[in-house]
């Protein structure tokens, strides 16, 4: 019938589909509807066998989701990257669900997210492949050094883990060194001072006197967070925002949750998914998140072509429009999109993109 890239090709069909049925005595205005309904199906179907295995692993992960939250968050951060959702949507929806989640730590953390505190409540410890930049091998190497004894300073762990300069900034950079070195600043400075030595030297520890560093402030710790990971576990981007935000009229998520329907609203987040199906008819889907949640934008054409540069290119989106509920179902009908992402400074995010 179709494909992602092939229509359905059903129009050839039309004389023999609507006449059949009209000399079979059904009116052509009933067998042109059903053949509109058949061509429709054709454009964009899926066969019963498909729908129903579909559905039965969306019901499998919803159980798994509900009853073993955190199990579920491990898995898919263990997927990673897969589906709508990337690790910091699924990182900020934890908390919300009741997950502890943990930072990356090279003293307890392998190289997979992994379950702590077990058997309940579990939280989930981020594990090292969220590190950008850092090799599986250097990896097992940590853990190999850890095994045989714990670690006592960044130092000793770049000389028995043999992890080059580099990759102990980017340990430092995703601030899994804190158990051995502090806060991120002195992780940085400490990481910057193992340097490779000659092969004599390798085991010679170096003392020096140490040098206290102030920690950074809480936007430059977000940043880092974002660069390093790709998710924060301090408070969301937004969240340092609100006080800036809320003076402009924007709402958040939460504030927006329970508005009637058809009521003007003011909506801002950083953009996490937009979808342009082709089924759509050029209708764009953005889906914004902020720290209480998620809304839902629907742009339709015509206001896609009027501001298509700040609804394709911002990381940080505001939306003025018309709220629309039914139901559970809300989404926010956009009529002008702004472009403010010079608030988020040097915020590394991504969205993922579908066409």
């Amino acid at each position: 019938m179709a494909a992602w890239k092939r229509k359905g090709g059903l129009a050839q069909y039309y004389d023999k589909i609507v006449n059949g049925m009209t000399s079979r005595g059904y009116q052509r205005e009933f067998a042109e509807a059903i053949f509109e309904q058949i061509k429709g199906f054709s454009e964009y179907g899926f066969p019963e066998s498909s729908a129903a295995s579909f559905a039965l692993l969306v019901y499998a992960s919803c159980w798994i989701k509900c009853h073993h939250p955190a199990e579920f968050l491990a898995a898919m951060l263990n997927s990673q990257p897969l589906g709508f959702y990337s690790a910091s949507q699924l990182v900020q929806d934890a908390p919300r669900h009741g997950v502890e989640v943990r930072r990356v730590d090279v003293i307890s953390s392998d190289w997979d997210c992994t379950l702590e505190g077990l058997p309940h409540p579990p939280a989930v410890r981020l594990g090292l492949r969220l590190v950008v930049g850092l090799k599986a091998q250097s990896a097992l190497r940590i853990l190999k050094a850890r095994r045989e004894r714990p670690f006592d300073g960044a130092e000793d762990l770049a000389r028995r883990a043999e992890i080059e300069q580099h990759e102990m900034t980017l340990l430092a950079a995703a601030d899994a060194l804190m158990s051995l070195a502090g806060h991120r600043r002195q992780q940085v400075w400490e990481a910057a001072g193992q340097r490779s030595a000659p092969q004599l030297l390798k085991q010679a520890p170096v003392n020096e006197e140490d040098l206290e560093l102030p920690a950074a402030p809480e936007g430059e710790e977000v940043v880092w967070d974002y660069a390093a990971t790709g998710l924060t576990l301090r408070r969301h981007p937004l969240a340092i925002l609100r006080a800036v935000l809320a003076k402009q009229g924007w709402c958040t998520a939460a504030e927006l949750h329970d508005l009637p329907d058809g009521q003007l609203a003011r909506a801002c987040g950083i953009v996490t998914v937009r979808q342009q199906p082709e089924t759509a008819k050029g209708v764009i889907f953005v889906s914004l998140e902020d720290e209480t949640g998620s809304v839902q934008v629907i742009v339709w054409p015509k206001v896609k072509a009027q501001l298509r540069g700040p609804l394709l290119r911002s990381k940080l989106m505001a939306v003025k429009g018309t709220w629309q509920r039914d139901g559970d179902v809300r989404n926010l009908i956009a009529g002008h999109v702004e472009h403010l992402t010079a608030l988020l400074g040097g915020l590394a995010t991504s969205s993922r993109d579908f066409h």
